[in-house]
C-alpha cells in the first residue's frame, strides 16, 4: 500500500501549486475556499459559514484582518507606503503576519516593527492605511497605468 504515492504526483503537484494558507477574519482558524464573501470587489473566505454570517453582518468590525486578506491572497497589491502614503522602496521592507510590507523610509517600517503584533495589522490594514497603500488586482489586463503623481516629493537631494 506504500506504492501509491506514485500515482498521486500529478494530484499533490497541483496542490503544491495552489496552497491556500489564508485565514478567517473572524475566528483566525484555517480559511476554507469554499466558504467565501464578497468584499470591495474581490473574496474573503472563511473556516465555517458561521464566521461567513458574523463578517456579513458586521464587516467594519473584521476590515483589518479582512484587509489583510485580500493583500495576502494576492486580490490586492501594495502601490505606496501604508504610513505616509508615499513611494515604497523595495529596500525598506518588513513582514507582516506573513505579507511582505513597505515602506518608503526607515522611519516608517520602523514605527512599525516596533509596534506589538495587532497594531502592526492596525498600522498597515485598518481602512485608512489600507485606501492610501493597496489597489486591487485588476482581473483583465489593463494597459491604463496610474503614473505616480508624486514625482515632485522627492526633496531628498542637498547638493548644496
Amino acid at each position: 500500500s506504500t506504492a501509491v504515492t506514485g500515482e498521486t504526483k500529478d494530484e499533490s503537484k497541483k496542490d503544491e501549486e495552489k496552497k491556500f494558507t489564508a485565514k478567517c477574519p473572524v475566528s483566525g482558524a484555517d480559511a476554507s475556499q469554499e466558504q467565501f464573501a464578497s468584499y470591495k470587489d474581490k473574496q474573503v473566505y472563511f473556516c465555517c459559514e458561521k464566521c461567513k454570517a458574523k463578517f456579513e453582518a458586521e464587516p467594519k468590525k473584521f476590515e483589518v484582518k479582512a484587509n489583510h486578506q485580500l493583500v495576502q491572497t494576492k486580490q490586492f497589491k501594495q502601490k505606496k507606503c501604508p504610513i505616509s502614503g508615499g513611494d515604497f522602496v523595495k529596500e525598506q521592507s518588513a513582514r507582516v503576519a506573513n505579507v511582505n510590507v513597505r515602506f518608503c523610509c526607515e522611519k516608517c517600517k520602523g514605527a512599525v516593527q516596533a509596534a506589538e503584533a495587532d497594531a502592526k495589522l492596525e498600522m498597515i490594514f485598518a481602512e485608512k492605511a489600507f485606501k492610501k497603500a493597496f489597489v486591487a488586482v485588476k482581473d483583465k489586463s489593463a494597459d491604463g497605468e496610474d503614473k505616480p503623481k508624486a514625482d515632485k516629493s522627492k526633496e531628498k537631494s542637498e547638493a548644496k
